[in-house]
């Protein structure tokens, strides 16, 4: 399983860097580089919330593993397909067809991750589920680190064609399908079968109950709580704050390989094109690696013990501290490295950290809020995140022209409100825990 979900990892960030490549060269006239890539993300997060629906509606009719075996299928079938659509290889470049690759590489990401954990929460029990699936899960930051990696050095050394990455992120997926199918098989074999759902849902992709009626009561009910208001601003703040800063450092990157070109003399369409998108695929490819690497090392070594010495507050407040320092500092040098570096320390501490609290942060509450208010906040509020980065950057460029070191500092005015809330939570977060032990003692 370790081996499965490191060739998963590998896979989608084979794919990754490619898609902000290819966004990069996706010109909508009247539009910049920045403004199609934001309206990207948010029309994504969009298709998202049907797509959930449709494979609820799949995990009920099929069993466990052929639905895990033909929606990977599926996935490789069109990556091929996207292969041979991507510009400049066998045809110059079909309308949008960059968009459509944005808003289907959001799509795998989610569902060929998120299919995995479940099948390792369904094969596991709960004492050897959490003994080993920390273990496991180091395999999927490690697949992640060297699927970027090598995207990095196959596309900065020429070995590999950018036009290649789609078929070669093919291979591992292959040999994922045929590790699952052999731990199904062998569970089968040893008859537990019947410690094993022969139809699965797929919790982390939808709610725990699919029908919508749950996330909408959830939405409601944060405004019947402190915790739950608290806990949905918060969320909502969080990827407000980080969607702007990747569309920053999307702008700052295209801003920056616009003048490579000029100072490398690239004067054809064609040439541009292919140079700003293997530029942009390099660099994503080296980006990522260093965000996955620096996580890895926080959720190993910092993460537990930040919770052990420190408690929740502790935890939950990084990020928003280290967004503060990180947005300040690149309002002050919005310049490609530090830019770079600052957005390195505020993902990795978002996958590491900041994963960590998300999981804490629902202990001490009673069941209704989590079954409820959770479902609501990871989809409505995190959407309604994505939301108001995409209308920050319509109003931002159209309305008001702001330059990049603008934009930056207008951010930093939003990590000082998620501060606030963050505050708010912890407290709130405190409170519940103090009387959940007092009920605990009745």
């Amino acid at each position: 399983m370790l081996t499965n979900v490191f060739l998963i990892l590998c896979a989608y960030y084979f794919i990754k860097p490619l898609r902000e490549g290819w966004i990069a060269i996706s010109d909508i006239e009247g539009l910049s580089k920045m403004e199609v890539r934001a309206y990207s993300s948010f029309a994504q997060s969009i298709f998202l919330l049907f797509i959930v629906g449709w494979y609820g509606r799949l995990s009920e009719r099929w069993s466990r593993i052929t639905l895990i075996t033909r929606a990977t299928l599926f996935c490789i079938s069109n990556m091929v397909i996207f292969w041979i659509l991507q510009p400049g290889l066998f045809i110059e470049g079909l309308p949008a067809s960059g968009i459509i690759f944005y808003l289907w590489v959001g799509m795998f990401g989610v569902f060929i991750v998120a299919q995995f954990w479940t099948f390792s929460a369904d094969i596991y029990t709960d004492e050897s589920g959490k003994r080993l699936l920390p273990l496991i899960a180091i395999g999927g930051t490690s697949g992640a680190a060297a699927g970027s990696w090598m995207v990095d050095l196959f596309v900065e050394t020429g070995i590999i064609h950018t036009e290649a990455l789609l078929l070669i992120a093919t291979l591992p997926l292959f040999g994922s399908v045929l590790i699952t199918r052999t731990v199904d098989a062998r569970l089968r074999n040893q008859g537990s079968l019947g410690k094993v759902k022969s139809s699965v849902s797929i919790p982390a992709l939808v709610t725990e109950n699919k029908d919508i009626k749950p996330i909408i009561i959830g939405a409601k009910l944060i405004f019947y709580s402190r915790f739950m208001l608290a806990a949905a601003l918060v969320t909502l703040l969080t990827n407000w704050v980080n969607t702007n800063g990747e569309n920053l450092l999307f702008r700052v990157i295209q801003d920056a390989l616009a003048m490579q070109a000029i100072e490398l003399n690239i004067t054809g369409s064609q040439q541009i094109l292919g140079f700003i998108r293997d530029g942009t695929t390099a660099f994503y490819g080296n980006f990522f690696f260093w965000v996955n690497i620096t996580a890895l090392f926080l959720q190993s070594f910092m993460a537990s013990r930040l919770l052990k010495l420190g408690g929740f507050g502790v935890i939950l407040l990084t990020l928003p501290v280290i967004a503060l320092l990180s947005y300040t500092t690149m309002a002050l040098l919005p310049i490609l490295l530090v830019v770079k570096i600052m957005k390195i320390a505020e993902n990795a501490t978002d996958y590491s950290i900041n994963n960590t609290a998300r999981h804490v942060l629902w202990l001490p509450v009673d069941t209704k809020m989590r079954f409820l208010g959770k479902p609501a906040i990871d989809t409505l509020y995190v959407r309604f995140g994505d939301g108001l980065a995409a209308i920050t950057v319509l109003i931002g460029v159209q309305v008001l022209s702001l330059s990049t070191k603008q934009f930056f500092i207008f951010n930093v005015s939003l990590v000082v409100l998620w501060l606030i809330f963050g505050i708010m939570l912890v407290r709130e977060y405190n409170k519940a825990l103090a009387a959940n032990l007092t009920e605990n003692k009745r």
